[in-house]
């Protein structure tokens, strides 16, 4: 019966009618995350309760991997295209990356921004931006709380941190003393340098499109006036051709049709 099922879809389908269901789930694993975090005398009832929202989002993301794998035509080719997504199944740290899919929601909102490679680009940049610095700022605050000599002990310190990492400014006002801390920095830092690379990419591309637009049209008013130009010298010629004639003409005076003229 599933592999009927699974013959019968398509990968393209597939995505389209899991596009909400794991949407959601997004929602509710990072809700689920970021709550004890934020919370750490957090009942036990309700933690346990994050816990097993945490563990079925996971399921939900890893069979959704895994249909779209198995309805691939090309698994290994699949494989290399969705290492991302093959990294957010094994990797828990990586889960609330899924939330990028509100891109989705952010384009049917802005279709026109998000019409275009360039608009796209901004608009993962800025939703990828905004969900990378929280997400930073929710597993440093995990990792560095507990050490007696961690000097991000708030969700203010620790997002505070995670927008100066992100931008390389690095104040060093606030940083991490623990290991884990420092790995989960170091990719912020990678994290952050790509991000700034791709604003200015998608700047460089603005700024070339708007200078190529201008050449264009100075291009096209340069050729509508030599199309005038042309139509005129055209216009003389058959005046002064229609005036040879009329001098030749039998019968005519001459003198007479250019004092009439």
């Amino acid at each position: 019966m599933l592999n009927g099922l699974l013959h019968s879809l398509s990968v393209t389908r597939w995505q389209r009618l899991t596009e909400w269901p794991l949407t959601v789930a997004a929602v509710l694993f990072l809700a689920a995350y970021a709550w004890p975090i934020l919370q750490p005398d957090l009942p036990d009832p309700w933690l346990g309760a994050c816990t097993s929202v945490v563990w079925i989002t996971w399921a939900a993301f890893a069979l959704d991997f895994f249909v779209r794998l198995a309805l691939a035509a090309d698994r290994w080719r699949f494989l290399k295209r969705n290492l991302l997504d093959l990294l957010v199944v094994v990797l828990p740290l990586l889960r609330p990356l899924r939330l990028l899919r509100l891109i989705a929601l952010l384009r049917i909102l802005n279709r026109r921004a998000a019409s275009g490679l360039r608009g796209q680009v901004t608009t993962y940049v800025a939703g990828g931006s905004s969900l990378l610095a929280f997400v930073g700022a929710l597993t440093i605050l995990k990792a560095e709380r507990g050490n007696p000599d961690a000097n991000i002990t708030s969700f203010g310190d620790a997002i505070w941190w995670s927008i100066t990492t992100m931008t390389t400014v690095g104040y060093g006002d606030t940083f991490p003393v623990t290991t884990t801390g420092r790995f989960i920095a170091a990719g912020l830092m990678i994290c952050g340098i790509a991000l700034l690379g791709a604003v200015t990419a998608t700047l460089a591309s603005w700024l070339v499109q708007s200078v190529t637009e201008a050449e264009e049209r100075e291009a096209e008013d340069a050729e509508d006036l030599r199309a005038e130009v042309v139509a005129l010298r055209e216009q003389v010629r058959q005046l002064v051709e229609h005036l040879n004639a009329s001098d030749r003409a039998p019968g005519v005076d001459p003198s007479t049709v250019h004092r009439d003229g």
